[in-house]
């Protein structure tokens, strides 16, 4: 970038060099140094400018490093915080910020950016509250190739949340105008704009009369409903609390102001609008926000005509404390959920002559599968052999849930024996009367013999809860109809929570994970469906039943070979770590699964886990306890048993910190054992 650019830009944003508010420990402009910032020294490095001003990282200067990776010094910052960065992405490549607290395994991506641009481009990223000291980390990516580069001018770190803001920075916080021909949001204040004149001072918080604001006028408005939108940055968690701001609004009639919050699918919930329509001075707005998810908020401002008048806002705040104490705290709809382990939580069947759901379990099997939570525990049956009648209808009802709320729905079905599956499951929303309001689920085809995935996006006015209905009409025509694993939560199921260090379910790749090419002779493959080789193998995975899983294919290696698959490097922890995942061993041949630890201080790797011979048709759920403090891997080793019949899956790996809380399978080796295929009510 040219000299005479760089200057202008450093003009354009020189608000930042006299911001008014406190900046935190890990902020930097770059003009003295590098702040504490170092360059990692397992990838490429970051560059000064000659000029001063940014940090860079060039395609050119990587070597053979894919990125370069900027690490702040320790920051012990206990309330929440902002971290407002002026980045450019020139060509093609990306830029993340990543959180690394002290004494974990992992890395926590809060935001990521690819778009290149010819400016200076302004990000918000919210930094929850926490006591545990951390870093963070900025992951330069340019794309191999010439004029790729990713740079820095500043990173500024403040109090309080991103959606704050009271304009006096010429960053206006991350706010962004969606730009209209004829009606726009502006700055007012100090720079004197003629269609301003009639608005008041600025808001005077702190008795300054010469501060800054935003508004709208309807000077140009030359169509009916001309729309300004003003849109905050989109947080990067869910918010809760009290959302309040001042405006000042002119023109009686004249305009429809409005306040929204809009979600990362684009949906919008008006959040607040005016009860008068002119205000003889600035007004103090305070309003409730309850969101389970990111959101962005809108000050939306639509003109009738060029009379229209004027509508300003100043001083943005946020509060994690609602703003009125008749504000319901924010329900938990987690009252809903049921794995059916412990008894049948809150949901109950109608008292009938014979109740047809029953909960039951499998034990370890090579006929029929388990449940879905451990492979060994218990689940919901809807079977005929339960009852005394040749036709049934059995209704599972659930608890009662607030209205007004969206919920997100998920479970597990499996059916077995059917031979029309018209009715053989369906979910109905109930009102508080025992009416049904909707039918929001059925099954649109035979089962495959796997637990499968339902999510269900619902909202009722009123209180609701989920009906699960299972109707047999004809007993020589029904079968078996099992749910596991009920969850609710608050949001659209569409808006997941993202990429979670740690976990992972290969439905979008690998994760990092790194196969052995020195010590093995074959490798895990990434497949969906059911494995080619029949009588061994899963018949879909663990996560849906219809997405990625991993596993080894005897029939492409010979007895006694094996596949190793390693975790990235992890940092190691202060704290025990428990390893979660699943694991499917059936086959008459099955060989042997191992979880093994590697680190630089031992010789051999360090035996975690085994399974050997043939386990169970079922998802088998696997609990591992360890505790390393250095940088290690964790090794997935499968060895090729005797015959064809010998593929070993895994699926749903998870670290969490901390000891492994329900005591699962975490018995650490065990052989082949009996086979049974009973089920026990």
């Amino acid at each position: 970038m040219s000299s005479v650019c760089l200057a202008v830009h450093v003009l354009l944003l020189w608000g930042f060099l006299r911001a008014q508010q406190l900046l935190l420990p890990g902020s930097c402009n770059f003009e003295l140094g590098t702040c504490g910032y170092t360059s990692d020294p397992e990838y490429g490095i970051w560059s000064m400018n000659e000029e001063g001003h940014l940090i860079t990282v060039d395609s050119a200067f990587l070597d053979d490093q894919e990125q370069a990776v900027l690490v702040s010094p320790v920051l012990d910052q206990h309330d929440w915080s902002c971290v407002r960065l002026v980045y450019q992405i020139t060509g093609r490549g990306s830029l993340q910020l990543h959180l690394r607290p002290h004494g974990d395994n992992f890395d926590y991506r809060f935001w990521t950016a690819n778009e290149a641009s010819d400016s200076w481009l302004i990000a918000s990223v919210d930094l929850p509250n926490t006591t545990i000291p951390y870093q963070l980390l900025l992951e330069g990516r340019p794309e191999r190739s010439p004029g790729n580069s990713v740079a820095i001018f500043e990173i500024h770190i403040v109090p309080g949340y991103c959606i704050e803001c009271n304009f006096e920075e010429h960053h206006l916080c991350g706010y962004s105008n969606s730009w209209n021909p004829n009606v726009n949001w502006y700055v007012g204040g100090n720079v004197v704009r003629g269609p301003e004149s009639n608005l008041l001072e600025h808001h005077n918080n702190n008795n300054n009369q010469r501060g800054h604001y935003m508004y709208v006028d309807s000077v140009y408005a030359k169509h009916f409903q001309e729309v300004a939108k003003l849109t905050s940055p989109m947080t990067t968690v869910a918010m809760a609390g009290c959302l309040s701001f001042y405006y000042h609004r002119d023109q009686e009639r004249g305009n429809i102001f409005s306040v929204f919050t809009r979600d990362q699918l684009g949906h919008y919930e008006e959040l607040w609008r005016p009860e008068v329509y002119a205000t003889p001075g600035w007004t103090l707005v305070s309003v409730d926000i309850k969101a389970p998810h990111p959101l962005e908020v809108v000050f939306e401002v639509a003109f009738n005509s060029a009379r229209g008048g004027n509508v300003a806002i100043d001083d943005i705040s946020f509060s994690p404390e609602f703003c009125h104490t008749d504000t319901e705290p924010t329900f938990d709809p987690s009252i809903a959920n049921c794995d059916f382990e412990n008894g049948l939580c809150l949901y109950y069947q109608e008292k009938t002559e014979s109740k047809v759901w029953s909960r039951v379990a499998v034990k370890p099997n090579v006929f029929r599968i388990g449940d879905h939570t451990t492979g060994t525990g218990c689940f919901l049956l809807a079977n005929p052999h339960f009852t005394s009648r040749s036709d049934y209808v059995g209704r599972l009802h659930g608890p009662l849930l607030p209205g007004n709320h969206k919920y997100c729905l998920r479970f597990y079905y499996l059916l077995h024996g059917f031979r029309k599956v018209d009715n053989a499951l369906v979910l109905y929303i109930y009102d508080e009367n025992n009416v049904a309001q909707e039918k929001v689920w059925s099954l649109a085809d035979t089962s495959r013999a796997v637990w499968s995935q339902v999510e269900i996006t619902y909202m009722k006015p009123m209180l609701s809860k989920v009906v699960f209905v299972s109707i047999c009409k004809n007993f020589w025509e029904c079968g078996l109809a099992a749910i596991d694993d009920i969850t609710v939560s608050l949001g659209d199921c569409q808006i997941s929570a993202g990429s979670v260090p740690g976990q992972c379910n290969f439905e979008s790749g690998v994760c990092g994970y790194i196969q052995d090419k020195k010590e093995d002779k074959a490798d895990w493959l990434r497949v969906r469906g059911h494995t080619p080789t029949s009588y061994t193998g899963p018949r879909g995975d663990h996560t849906t039943g219809v997405g990625y899983f991993m596993y080894i294919e005897a029939s492409l290696m010979r007895p006694g070979h094996k596949a190793r698959l390693l975790t990235s490097d992890l940092r190691g922890a202060s704290s025990p770590q428990c390893l979660i995942f699943y694991y499917h061993m059936y086959g008459s041949g099955s060989g042997i699964l191992s979880v093994l630890l590697r680190d630089g201080s031992r010789e051999r790797d360090t035996l975690l886990w085994r399974r050997r011979g043939e386990q169970s048709i079922s998802w088998m759920r696997a609990m591992v306890d360890y505790h390393c403090d250095v940088r290690h891997q964790v090794i997935f080793e499968a060895i090729r048993g005797p015959s064809l019949r010998s593929d070993i899956a895994i699926d749903d790996i998870q670290f969490k910190r901390g000891p492994c809380e329900d005591p699962g399978d975490t018995a650490p080796y065990s052989g082949s054992s009996e086979y049974f295929n009973e089920i026990e009510n």
